[in-house]
């Protein structure tokens, strides 16, 4: 190749390069990722790790193709965390990403109020029908993974039967406005020798109060449901069971490793998987509507043998051994 020839091509290859750095920031896709856990909650890294990993492993790789922008809330009363919700909703939106991820039901909640146009993958979303037209063909602008699965529900109770056997009585925390999940319980109960009544979740001194009036009668027990109230409250209904020597079945994990007697909920790493999926569809074209609200497909159940040996409820069936998947001992 003559001289001149080599720089032409040279020049022209230079006179290109800003259209190739246009090109390649034109295909940076943005993700929006919204938590009600503190950043440093280890349990939300862990989901988030889950979650990015599986983009990773779609081909979407940080810095070169994708970024992220996060978005913690700290635990805190539920009001003030609705405002800190909506603060960072309307951040992330400012920023126009392609799609963001709620990471629970109250981040769906306060996304939906604020936003209908960017894509949405939810998930732990309780009920997910205010949000969707339907299940199966949620035909808005979201759609991920629901625990609106009440079947589920009666586990709680048979858990609880399980491990403490002298219950007879159990008051399930619910939050207002979810009927089916203890409509389910209740169905259940007579057969269990059970006799349910529900305790709506409202501010921390109507929790108590309500709790410390049930607690006045002897072979009690509680069921916690899962709601955006019992994560808030969670440390308290903890303290409030063990005070009153109440054996309770929580929805998650974290109440277990709080010192809570034993869960029974979705697994959400494979949720948090499942949503990185939906994500992937919707970066490469797919449309929220047309992606199925999905229920949960993994359990999991955890156990604190600390707090069973405090209730005096050693030993323990070794069904309820068998079934755990985690010990606290």
């Amino acid at each position: 190749m003559r001289r001149r020839d080599v720089v032409v091509f040279l020049g022209g290859i230079a006179s290109a390069w800003p259209v190739i750095a246009r090109a390649e920031k034109s295909e940076m896709r943005r993700i929006g990722v919204l938590m009600t856990v503190p950043a440093e909650d280890q349990n939300g890294r862990n989901r988030i790790a889950a979650f990015r990993q599986t983009l990773q492993e779609r081909g979407w790789i940080e810095g070169r193709n994708v970024r992220f922008n996060f978005r913690w809330t700290d635990y805190g009363e539920l009001l003030r965390q609705r405002e800190l919700l909506r603060q960072h909703v309307a951040e992330l939106v400012a920023l126009a990403p392609d799609v963001i991820l709620a990471g629970s039901g109250l981040a769906m909640e306060v996304l939906h109020e604020v936003n209908r146009t960017v894509p949405v993958v939810f998930t732990a979303t309780i009920n997910p029908l205010p949000y969707v037209k339907s299940l199966g063909r949620p035909e808005g602008n979201a759609t991920g993974f629901s625990n609106i699965d009440s079947t589920f529900s009666v586990k709680y109770l048979e858990i609880l039967k399980e491990i403490a056997p002298a219950t007879t009585r159990a008051a399930v925390l619910r939050p207002p406005g979810f009927p089916s999940q203890f409509a389910a319980i209740k169905a259940l109960a007579p057969s269990l020798g059970v006799e349910v009544s529900p305790v709506e979740m409202g501010s921390a001194d109507e929790i108590g109060r309500a709790i410390a009036k049930f607690a006045t009668e002897p072979n009690g027990g509680l069921v916690v449901i899962a709601s955006s109230p019992a994560t808030v409250h969670s440390k308290l209904i903890v303290e409030l069971a063990a005070r009153h020597r109440l054996p309770t079945v929580y929805p998650n994990r974290l109440h277990v490793v709080a010192g809570g007697l034993v869960s029974y909920g979705p697994e959400f790493l494979d949720q948090f998987r499942g949503a990185a999926d939906y994500v992937d569809r919707i970066l490469k074209g797919a449309k929220p509507g047309d992606l199925p609200v999905r229920t949960p497909s993994k359990y999991e159940m955890a156990l604190n043998l600390k707090t069973a040996k405090a209730l005096d409820l050693l030993p323990l069936p070794q069904i309820v051994l068998a079934r755990a998947d985690e010990i606290i001992e």
